[in-house]
This record gives structure tokens, C-alpha cells and sequence, in this order.
């Protein structure tokens, strides 16, 4: 019988000497084998197991519950959000009004392309916003992202190296397992129809497209947020708001340049 994956996790209530090690010798007396362990946020601690039999799983529930050392929190099949915690340590936060929002700082920027790596080996279509302030690492991130889902990624509009507005692609570069990233910035202001029909193109293909700034894009398109699947917010720290300011102001000349969309 093959072996499945289980997510442990407890909060300890006393945290006495050898504590770990009574669990894992309770798991390896019940042919249950630790994957990862780790310190999960404020006194939790998390890991990934792998038994055979989900009736050990029950057993070994029943037998936790009787330790007053530790409460278990979780016991469960694992999900994305279990695997990241374990492998850094905490959890990913999401927004308390939309659930398919996550906040991330700087300094999470690991936790980040790890979660979107995730996000991105997942087959069909995906549409992901990335909302964030200039210069805080948000195309860096998607990219980065990318080579770590072994995905070949796409600037279809984009400030990252040069100036880029895409009306075309070639036959190769319509494929599903390519990434297509999205300014929604550039192509809201220096778009001409040629871009947006490219836009509409990429929107239909069973593909991952990222949209940077999917507040300006929704604004100038037919799309609304309610068509993502996921939203990012990366901030330098958890004070900062995101704005846009800048670009809304009806002073903006479109011959202005690309600076002060560096986004």
C-alpha cells in the first residue's frame, strides 16, 4: 500500500525537555515516518508525515489528545499553506475580508516565490494579480517564481529590463505551459488596440498569466477582479500602504516617459 502524507501540528503547552523526542519516538513506534519538522509561528511546531494506514492517523489523534504538554492544532492531509510553513517556519496571511488575498512583506520574498512557484505547476488557467509599490520586488518575485515551477515566463507589457509593449507573438510563444506576465500600468497607458487584442488572446488561453497593478487593469478593461484567482499584496513592511497616486493624476502626459510608471 502506498504511503500518504499527513500534516501534523501542536502548540506546546509546556515545553519541558525531550518533548520532540517522545514524539518522535510515539510516531516511529507506530511506523508513522516525520517527511519535515519545523517551528511553526508563536509556539506551534509543524510536520509532514507519511503512514500507510489512515487508522494510524486515528490512533495516534486519540493518543495526543491524552498529553497535556501539547494541544494538537492540526491533523490533517496537507495543503499548500502547510508545506510552506513547514519548509519556513510561518504562515502565509491572508486578507480577513477576501480569502483569495495574501499579504506578503519584503522580507518574506522566499516565502513569496516559493508559494508562487506552487501557484504556477498547476495546470490550466490562472489569473494572478500582484499589487505593490515601486522598486518592492514584484516582477523579481514573479520570475524568480517561475524558473522554480521550471516555466518559461513572457513580458507582454513590462518595465523590468526595457520599454515593452508586445502587439504580437510568435506560434511558439502560444503555448499552456508558458507564464505571461502582464503590467497593467504599461499596457493601461501605452497600449494601442494591436496590444489589447494580444491581451484578449493570452486571457483565453488555458495558461498562468500574472497581472502587476490588477487595480489600473481592471479599470481600463472589460475584466474585473472578480476573474482572479489570486491576489498578491507585497509591501517593505506591514505599515505601508499601496497606492496609486501617481499614475492617476489626469496631469500625466503620455510623453512624459516610463519613469514615473516604474512600477
Amino acid at each position: 500500500m502506498e504511503k500518504k502524507e499527513w500534516y501534523l501540528e501542536y502548540e506546546i503547552q509546556y515545553n519541558r525537555p525531550g518533548l520532540l523526542g517522545d514524539i518522535s519516538s510515539l510516531l516511529g513506534m507506530m511506523a508513522i515516518n516525520i517527511v519535515t519538522i519545523n517551528g511553526v509561528e508563536n509556539s506551534h511546531r509543524g510536520m509532514l508525515l507519511l503512514c500507510k494506514d489512515e487508522e494510524q492517523i486515528t490512533r495516534l489523534r486519540s493518543i495526543l489528545n491524552t498529553m497535556d504538554t501539547i494541544k494538537v492544532t492540526k491533523l490533517r492531509k496537507p495543503k499548500l499553506r502547510d508545506r510552506l510553513a513547514v519548509r519556513h517556519g510561518r504562515y502565509i496571511h491572508s486578507d480577513i475580508d477576501d480569502r483569495k488575498t495574501f499579504r506578503f512583506n519584503r522580507e518574506d520574498l522566499g516565502l513569496l516565490v516559493d508559494f508562487m512557484a506552487e501557484l504556477f505547476m498547476k495546470e490550466g488557467h490562472k489569473l494572478i494579480g500582484i499589487r505593490g509599490m515601486p522598486r518592492v520586488g514584484k516582477t523579481e518575485s514573479v520570475v524568480a517564481a517561475s524558473v522554480c515551477a521550471n516555466k518559461r515566463w513572457l513580458f507582454v507589457s513590462s518595465t523590468l529590463l526595457k520599454q515593452t509593449v508586445r502587439n504580437q507573438l510568435i506560434d511558439e510563444e502560444y503555448r499552456e505551459d508558458n507564464l505571461y506576465i502582464i503590467d497593467g500600468i504599461v499596457s493601461a497607458r501605452r497600449a494601442n488596440e494591436k496590444h489589447w487584442q494580444l491581451v484578449r488572446e493570452i486571457m483565453r488561453l488555458p495558461a498562468t498569466k500574472v497581472i502587476e497593478h490588477p487595480d489600473i487593469f481592471v479599470q481600463e478593461t472589460e475584466y474585473k477582479m472578480d476573474d482572479f484567482d489570486y491576489i498578491i499584496e507585497l509591501r517593505n513592511n506591514e505599515e505601508e500602504e499601496i497606492t496609486y497616486e501617481t499614475v492617476e493624476k489626469p496631469s500625466i502626459s503620455m510623453n512624459d516617459g516610463f519613469s514615473m510608471f516604474d512600477f
